[in-house]
């Protein structure tokens, strides 16, 4: 057998591979978001099918007593909003949307992780149809950190 067909046969087998296995999404899933919130709470099961639409594994435990959770996972009380999660070393507080998340998960800032404080109308789970979205921060929190991580009008980022 010579070079050449060799060639073609590695060639024609490469071309029968799927191409959705060298696609980027394919190369580096997401890491799995583990979820409390109110089992009584519309908006919390919204946002967690925003995040299963970003792609994202969801586990979701339910309680109706959210402060222990908030208090074990380091919340800032003034940063509080109605559910909160972790991923992949950090916690995510309130309607944080699935773009901020995937960002933090890929600039991997020293920090504790992001909070939507509250629960601005338009922010993923918090939609009002004939309510127009408000503007809220995305905030970057730590021990001695606390800033803005981006600014959102409803699910459009805007800074």
């Amino acid at each position: 057998m010579t070079v050449a067909m060799h060639r073609r046969a590695f060639l024609a087998g490469l071309a029968a591979a799927p191409l959705a296995a060298f696609t980027p999404a394919r190369a580096q899933s997401l890491p799995e978001v583990v979820v409390w919130k109110d089992p009584d709470c519309g908006c919390c099961g919204a946002w967690v099918d925003h995040m299963r639409a970003a792609g994202f594994s969801l586990t979701v435990n339910e309680t109706s007593d959210m402060g222990p959770v908030k208090q074990r996972l380091g919340v800032p009380q003034m940063l509080g909003s109605c559910h909160t999660a972790t991923v992949d070393g950090y916690v995510l507080e309130g309607h944080v949307p699935a773009e901020a998340v995937k960002r933090l998960l890929a600039e991997r800032p020293q920090a504790h992780g992001l909070s939507v404080p509250g629960m601005p109308i338009g922010s993923p789970g918090m939609e009002v149809p004939g309510v127009a979205d408000e503007e809220y921060d995305v905030v970057l929190f730590g021990e001695s950190r606390l800033e803005r991580f981006s600014r959102y009008r409803g699910g459009a980022r805007i800074g």
